[in-house]
């Protein structure tokens, strides 16, 4: 099994856990701290996570788009460099080439990539993306 899916198998059995956790538990404040310490310690080293509480890594072949200098949420700026670098940092992949490369190696998520994914919401900057995720689908 490659990183990508082992990623892609990992997110799936939280998702199944955490679903049926954070609707009990999600407005908790230790539950909370846990939830907040647990995606920093884990989400930074391995995706250079920048908590923006809306995380879409599923949907990103596992690639943090928060690690695009420009931040973009829906694919690369146009200034991808021939080497499928950086416009802006030349000696860096660019994290929507590495995006679309990971996303074929997932099984469930493949296609997840293509879909329009909504602005950021910088109000939920340093918030748990887990519980804004499944409490606001909780709340529909």
């Amino acid at each position: 099994m490659n990183k990508v899916r082992a990623f892609e198998s990992t997110y799936l059995f939280c998702l199944k856990i955490l679903s049926g956790i954070i609707p009990v538990l999600g407005t908790k404040r230790p539950f909370i701290w846990f939830m907040l310490t647990s995606e920093k310690a884990l989400k930074k080293p391995l995706f250079g996570c920048q908590m923006c509480g809306q995380c879409i890594l599923h949907s990103t072949g596992m690639v943090c788009p928060m690690g695009c200098p420009k931040t973009l949420r829906n694919g690369p700026c146009g200034g991808v460099r021939s080497d499928g670098n950086c416009e802006i940092k030349p000696d860096m992949k660019c994290v929507w080439v590495r995006a679309w490369d990971n996303s074929t190696k997932m099984t469930v998520f493949t296609e997840s990539i293509q879909e329009i994914q909504p602005q950021l919401d910088h109000s939920l900057s340093g918030t748990s993306a887990w519980i804004n995720e499944l409490g606001r689908k909780n709340e529909s």
